[in-house]
């Protein structure tokens, strides 16, 4: 799907939330394929929540990690997931002379934290099911793309039926690379000069574990099923309006 032209500077988000709701729209053909939409945490779950919201599907997460150039722990040489899935960046690795024992190191230590934080996270949820369904991937944008990359292939590796990239903002660069890994990606704003992520949002302020906490508990109790016997409040056959 084409992004959008670049848009007046009114047209930025205002928020996360707000992010999630104009970027679902772009995602209306998939509702009718009960999609699974799956948050990179933490800054992309709450877009992935209203996304979810809107197209009256599942919400969960895919625990990604960033692994660090050790001289700048902001740069990605890749990422990793919890349940294995990696990305190498061959070229960053050489380009900043990381050696094979920084970079076990690095792996070591993400694969740790990736574990923890899936299980701080998902507590006693169980992990989602993916095979032979249309699976959304959601972050609040890409800037190098190793994270996202790194939770595709974790996904494909469980054989869904179609794997689906969803950011509100994005490197043309990367959002046309990921479509080596993703059957489709739709990234709302493409803009041709793209610096950071944070740019384009009035509010980026950081995303801590309780709010994701938050997000996924309130989202299951809001859809949990009615018990048999009580009046739905919709009516019968009636999906919640978004």
């Amino acid at each position: 799907m084409a992004p959008e032209s670049e848009p007046e500077m009114e047209s930025v988000f205002a928020n996360r939330q707000a992010a999630g709701k104009r970027l679902a729209g772009a995602l209306v053909a998939f509702r009718d394929a009960l999609p699974i939409v799956l948050g990179i945490p933490r800054g992309g779950v709450p877009v992935a929540a209203e996304i979810a919201r809107w197209l009256d599907a599942e919400l969960d997460v895919v625990n990604a990690r960033k692994l660090g150039v050790p001289s700048q722990p902001e740069l990605a040489m890749g990422a990793l997931t919890a349940d294995g899935g990696i990305y190498i960046d061959d070229e960053t690795i050489a380009r900043h002379h990381v050696t094979a024992a920084q970079l076990v190191d690095a792996i070591t230590r993400e694969s740790a934290e990736a574990m923890t934080r899936e299980q701080r996270l998902r507590g006693a949820r169980p992990p989602p099911q993916i095979a032979g369904r249309t699976v959304i991937v959601v972050d609040d944008g890409l800037a190098m793309g190793s994270t996202m990359r790194a939770a595709l292939r974790a996904l494909r590796g469980q054989q869904p039926d179609r794997l689906v990239v969803a950011v509100p903002v994005g490197s043309p660069e990367i959002c046309d690379d990921l479509k080596k890994d993703a059957d489709e990606v739709v990234c709302f704003y493409a803009p041709e000069r793209f610096w950071a992520v944070g740019e384009f949002y009035e509010d980026f302020s950081a995303v801590d574990e309780e709010t994701v906490r938050h997000i996924l508990h309130d989202f299951d109790t809001a859809r949990a099923p009615i018990p048999q016997g009580t009046p739905s409040p919709r009516g019968p056959d009636q999906r919640a309006n978004p």
